[in-house]
C-alpha cells in the first residue's frame, strides 16, 4: 500500500518556521489536496518529501523509506512535478521525454513504450512530434504531468499544477488528475484553490503558516462547520425548468429550508439549517416532489467559506 508520512516535520529560516511540527500520514490509492494559501508552507513540505531541501528537524518517509537518509530508494516509486519546470522548446514531446526517461534509468528497450504511454495518458498523441515552443501554456503543463509519470510511479507528487493555467487548461489538468486515480496510485496534490481540491480530490488535508489544521475527506471536514444549527448552501439541478408557485409553494417550506431561490431556470440554490443527515433527507423529499432533480451538491461558496473559518484561528 503506497504510504507518505510527515513526523514532526519543521523548516526553519532563521526566526521563521515554514513548517512547524507537522504531522501527516496518507495510505492507500486516492487523490488528496494539500490545500493552504501561499505560503502556507505546502511546497516546502513537498520540496523535503523529495529532498530538494532538508528538514530542519523531523522525517519526510515514503512507503516507510527516510527520504533524506535513502533518497533513491524512497523516491524510486515516485512520479514528481515540483513548481513549473520548463522543457527545451526546440524539443518535441517524443524528444524531450525521451531524454527524460534515459535519465532517470528506463531501460532502453522501454524508453518509446513508455513515452507513447504517458502521451497518451495525459492526451497529446497528435502533439507527439510537434515542438513543444509551439505549444500553449495548458499543452506545456499536460507534457510536464507526462514527465513524472514516465516510471509508471505509485506515488505521484504534484505542486500546483494548475498554477497560471487559464481556465481551459485548468480544468484539462484537473480531467487528468482525475484519471490518475483510476490506476491505483496515491496522488498528493498541493493547491491553494478549494474548488479544485473538491473537484479533484477524495481527501483534504488543510495548511497554514506551517501547520496542520485538518486532515479527513472533504465532507467531513465540511461537516465539522454545518453543526450546531449552521448554516449549508447546496445547488440542485434539476431536468426541468421549475415556475416560482412551486418553489414558493413546495420547496421553501420543507424543514429546514431558510431559503431557496432560482439562480438558473433549471438550477436551484438552497441554504438550510443543519448537516449531512439533513441534506440527506431535503434530498430525499426534493425528490419525492417529482421535480427533476439531477444533482445536489454543497456550493462551492459554502466550501470557501469552510475553509475561511479553519484558517482564520490561524491568523
Amino acid at each position: 500500500m503506497p504510504s507518505i508520512e510527515a513526523r514532526d516535520l519543521t523548516k526553519r529560516y532563521g526566526s521563521f518556521a515554514a513548517l512547524s511540527n507537522l504531522n501527516l500520514k496518507i495510505e492507500g490509492a486516492k487523490c488528496v489536496g494539500f490545500l493552504g494559501p501561499n505560503g502556507a508552507g505546502k511546497t516546502t513540505t513537498l520540496k523535503i518529501f523529495t529532498d530538494l531541501i532538508r528538514a530542519s528537524s523531523g522525517q519526510a518517509l515514503i512507503n516507510g523509506v527516510d527520504v533524506h537518509k535513502e533518497k533513491k530508494k524512497a523516491l524510486d516509486p515516485c512520479g514528481v512535478l515540483i513548481e513549473t519546470p520548463e522543457i527545451y522548446p526546440a524539443l518535441t514531446p517524443r524528444e524531450a521525454l525521451s531524454m527524460i526517461s534515459e535519465i532517470r534509468g528506463v531501460p532502453r528497450q522501454e524508453r518509446a513504450k513508455r513515452v507513447e504511454a504517458v502521451v497518451a495518458e495525459v492526451k497529446m498523441e497528435e502533439w507527439m512530434d510537434k515542438k513543444v515552443g509551439k505549444f500553449s501554456k495548458g499543452m506545456k503543463q499536460r507534457i510536464n504531468v507526462a514527465t513524472a509519470l514516465l516510471t509508471d510511479p505509485d506515488i505521484v507528487l504534484l505542486d500546483e499544477p494548475t498554477t497560471g493555467l487559464d481556465p481551459r487548461g485548468q480544468a484539462e489538468v484537473r480531467d487528468i488528475v482525475k484519471s490518475l486515480k483510476q490506476k491505483n496510485r496515491l496522488v498528493f496534490m498541493s493547491s491553494h484553490l478549494l474548488n479544485e481540491v473538491s473537484e479533484v480530490c477524495d481527501e483534504v488535508a488543510m495548511i497554514d503558516h506551517g501547520k496542520l489544521l485538518v486532515y479527513d475527506t472533504l465532507t467531513s471536514v465540511t461537516e465539522k462547520f454545518t453543526q450546531d444549527g449552521g448554516e449549508v448552501e447546496v445547488h440542485v439541478d434539476l431536468l426541468k425548468d421549475i415556475d416560482d408557485k412551486t418553489l414558493s409553494s413546495q420547496v421553501s417550506p420543507i424543514a429546514g429550508v431558510v431559503s431557496a431561490e432560482k439562480v438558473a431556470a433549471r438550477t436551484l440554490r438552497i441554504r438550510m439549517t443543519g448537516g449531512l443527515d439533513d441534506q440527506s433527507r431535503l434530498l430525499s423529499e426534493l425528490v419525492t416532489l417529482k421535480i427533476g432533480v439531477v444533482s445536489f451538491r454543497p456550493s462551492t461558496s459554502r466550501l470557501e467559506d469552510t475553509y475561511l473559518k479553519m484558517i482564520k484561528d490561524t491568523l
